[in-house]
């Protein structure tokens, strides 16, 4: 008997114990976090913050930063905090293709950035290559995502949408008929935006009596002394060109005395435009871009209230507002997936409906990773941007 005692106390301890290390194994396995849990989600920026892109760059990065430190302020993604990985490429191709290989070998988990083609179509393509999303701010060319893969998303609508604003608003609102177009060559936005000016133009019913193409900046003197020397009566002046050329542009045809109104797409939307040619010079200009100025929508005006108490100014244009967007895109995709994992990231981006953004609602469709969303009208009198219309885009549009 007492040996038997002594056996079913040596076995009652044991499943004592048993039951305590599978209690606090339980505990452990509850308690402990997940793989990587404690890390921050890295998201890499390409930005050209110095040279000619950077009057869109620069803000957009800013917007980026902005929407990270709320979502880092609310508690961040899934119990973690995010993280803004940054290179600036110096308005430079290279630069900009070693600086996506740089983020990737950071461990990011998406990639933002660029406000123009040539600079996406420079760097997308490494992300493409490891299934990570990669979100453009503000590249508008409409076959971009085509060309790099399903891992590549606009936030901005496309130069279809945006000269086809311009056109109308050209022909139907300035009464223009006959249009001169100055495109630069190097310039993959450039081309684009003005062939589906053209196009949308002389849909309207005007004509364009003439087009040229200039490689540099020093090419602005001969334009501008064959627009004076031209026979043909015209109204408008369309330039498809970088932020600070096309600002240039507008002081040497002002200076010349020349006061046709002068178009442009959303590479207008920069302070340069105004202190280029300065507030005299600054008259007659009209440009479409990315619904933001002068909307009182509470996503704008709080956005608007959150950059100037961040920044100790308001957003320099509207693409400040599409790197918060973009940026905005990323982590709802991140919430809706429920994931970082390249390929979950991806599908959840692909599948964003009705995203409201500051810049308007963002929705892909199975044909488009570009949205349809409204552009804005803006003209410049005296120095000062003034909204003017919004066109929308046509219903059912792919």
């Amino acid at each position: 008997m007492v040996g038997l005692a002594h056996h079913s106390f040596i076995c009652g301890e044991i499943m004592k114990n048993k039951l305590l290390i599978t209690v606090l194994g339980l505990a452990l396995a509850v308690s402990a976090p997940p793989a990587g849990a404690g890390e921050p989600i890295k998201i890499g920026a390409l930005y050209n913050l110095t040279g000619d892109m950077a009057p869109i760059d620069g803000p957009s990065l800013k917007g980026v930063r902005l929407k990270v430190k709320l979502l880092n302020q609310a508690g961040g993604l899934q119990g973690r905090m995010l993280e803004v990985v940054s290179v600036d490429t110096r308005t430079d191709l290279h630069a900009a293709s070693s600086g996506a290989r740089d983020l990737l070998s950071q461990g990011v988990a998406a990639g933002v950035g660029y406000g123009d083609t040539d600079y996406v179509l420079a760097a997308a393509p490494a992300f493409q290559e490891r299934g990570l999303p990669f979100v453009t701010s503000g590249a508008t060319l409409p076959d971009l995502p085509r060309r790099v893969g399903n891992c590549l998303f606009m936030a901005a609508f496309g130069d279809d949408d945006q000269a086809a604003a311009i056109a109308a608003f050209s022909y139907d609102r300035l009464k223009a008929r006959n249009a001169i177009i100055w495109t630069d060559r190097s310039m993959d936005f450039a081309k684009a935006l003005a062939t589906f000016y053209r196009q949308a133009f002389s849909r309207a019913g005007g004509k364009i009596i003439q087009e040229e193409f200039f490689s540099s900046t020093r090419d602005f003197p001969g334009l501008v002394a064959k627009f004076q020397a031209a026979r043909h009566p015209v109204d408008l002046i369309f330039i498809a060109a970088g932020p600070e050329a096309a600002a240039l542009a507008v002081k040497l045809i002002r200076e010349a005395g020349i006061t046709v109104p002068i178009a442009g797409g959303d590479s207008f939307d920069s302070d340069a435009l105004i202190s280029v040619p300065g507030t005299k010079l600054a008259q007659g200009l009209y440009f479409a871009t990315h619904s933001f100025r002068g909307e009182t929508r509470p996503e704008v005006l709080s956005f608007i209230e959150a950059y100037r108490k961040e920044y100790g100014h308001p957003p320099e244009n509207a693409f400040a507002a599409l790197g918060f967007d973009a940026m905005g895109m990323i982590a709802d995709a991140i919430r809706r997936g429920g994931a970082t994992s390249p390929a979950s990231l991806c599908r959840a981006l692909s599948q964003t409906k009705s995203y409201n953004g500051v810049t308007g609602n963002i929705s892909y469709t199975w044909a488009s990773r570009a949205p349809a969303k409204p552009v804005a009208i803006i003209g410049v009198q005296q120095g000062l941007f003034k909204p003017l219309w919004s066109w929308l885009p046509k219903e059912g549009k792919e």
